[in-house]
């Protein structure tokens, strides 16, 4: 049996750049929210900042089960399906986040001054452990999750092609998802109680699933992103309106519960924390799926090509911009800049700023200068491949942008 071209949608590397900006937010103010600036007249905004935007690595989760899922369904399982989705996984995503974690914990025993005095055995056990757990740096917990769904992923499209004649079951994908989830989570708080619940794949089920049924149902839902506000019918409007009201309230009453909580005016019961992370982050993820689509077709070319590229090197840029902000974070130790003053907002954006550019400008320039950079930071997109002869000897501009996310 052939294998089925699916339709490209561009529209997913403007929401890659939508979510890579968000996990940048959060990694900024991390610190700024959690205990530098609590003393800050402005940390609400710090709060809000690094609570508002809590919701890219579950969009990058959500998205990446929606384009195996989108590439993959409508193909048959088969050992050769199997190979060449394990070859690919191996190659830019395994293998990158194996060297990445060696460097992150080379760059961190170094910080810490254990590179030289800590015997070489001890740190290689201590080095594997934390390969098999997604803990080298605190935002590898993402790679290592994927990796988790990756070994499933076989079985649940075995599983979910099976379900196409009993359309009651294919409509049962995200209640399964959201049902596994929090089986989890009420497990892991009276039974498992592990500490890093956040590096198994099933703390994210819901978003693995609902990937899933957005592209088993694709066709279905397509016609609601790409129709304008005009053009669509009342129904339609009716669910937009309701989409976007209840994203915006979920996301306020969510800043607002950590707001609280930080300055410790309320000790909510932790299932509250659970429940509106994962509303907050379900529906911003149908959100900023229906943002890419308006501003690919309605903004400035300018824009949608600049948002195109931070899409395409967005997984090497969720790999590296932490390196920028360890060394960043360094300046305050040289000057005085106490939370609690303004002088500290300009400083808090800074590292923003510089944790996107920069990381931009070096992975942009490792993927057009050094040939060995997949082997770090995955796939390299079409855009930034060496031309190649038109004979087709070397041609590979035809190649379909990166999706590993």
């Amino acid at each position: 049996m052939s294998r089925i071209v699916k339709e490209r949608l561009p529209q997913l590397d403007l929401f890659r750049a939508f979510a890579i900006f968000c996990v940048i937010q959060v990694h900024s103010s991390s610190f700024a929210a959690a205990e530098q600036a609590l003393n800050s007249p402005i940390f609400y905004f710090y709060n809000w900042m690094n609570i508002f935007f809590k919701v890219g690595t579950p969009s990058f989760i959500f998205l990446s089960s929606f384009v195996l899922f989108y590439n993959y369904f409508d193909q048959p399982v088969n050992g050769a399906l199997v190979r060449r989705f394990y070859k690919k996984r191996l190659t830019y995503i395994i293998l990158p986040y194996i060297l990445v974690s060696c460097c992150y914990y080379i760059v961190l025993a170094h910080e810490r001054g254990i590179l030289r005095s800590t015997p070489i055995l001890e740190q290689l056990q201590t080095l594997g452990f934390k390969l098999l757990t997604g803990t080298a740096y605190t935002h590898l917990y993402f790679v290592f999750i994927s990796i988790q769904f990756y070994i499933l992923f076989p079985l649940l499209l075995w599983l979910f092609q099976s379900f196409r004649k009993h359309k009651v079951l294919l409509a049962l994908i995200l209640p399964l998802g959201l049902a596994l989830q929090w089986g989890f989570v009420f497990l892991n708080k009276y039974q498992l109680h592990l500490p890093n619940k956040g590096s198994y794949a099933l703390s994210y089920m819901a978003y693995y699933m609902m990937g899933a049924a957005f592209a088993i149902y694709f066709e279905q839902i397509k016609g609601w992103l790409k129709t304008d506000w005009k053009e669509m019918s009342k129904c339609y409007k009716l669910y937009t309106v309701a989409l976007w009201s209840s994203w915006l309230i979920i996301a306020f009453v969510h800043v607002q519960l950590w707001y609280s909580y930080r300055l410790g005016l309320s000790r909510p019961n932790t299932f509250w924390f659970e429940l509106l992370w994962n509303v907050h982050t379900l529906f911003s993820a149908i959100v900023l799926m229906k943002a890419a689509f308006i501003i690919h077709r309605k903004a400035p070319a300018f824009w949608v090509k600049l948002f195109t590229r931070m899409g395409e090197i967005s997984f090497a840029i969720y790999l590296f911009h932490p390196v920028v902000l360890l060394y960043y974070r360094k300046i305050r130790n040289h000057i005085y800049l106490p939370g609690e003053s303004l002088r500290y907002l300009p400083f808090i954006v800074g590292g923003s700023l510089c944790a996107l550019i920069i990381s931009w400008i070096f992975v942009q320039f490792c993927f057009k200068r050094l040939p060995f950079a997949s082997l770090f930071l995955g796939s390299v997109p079409a855009s930034l491949r060496k031309k190649k002869s038109p004979t087709g000897k070397n041609s590979d501009h035809n190649q379909p942008a990166q999706a590993n996310m």
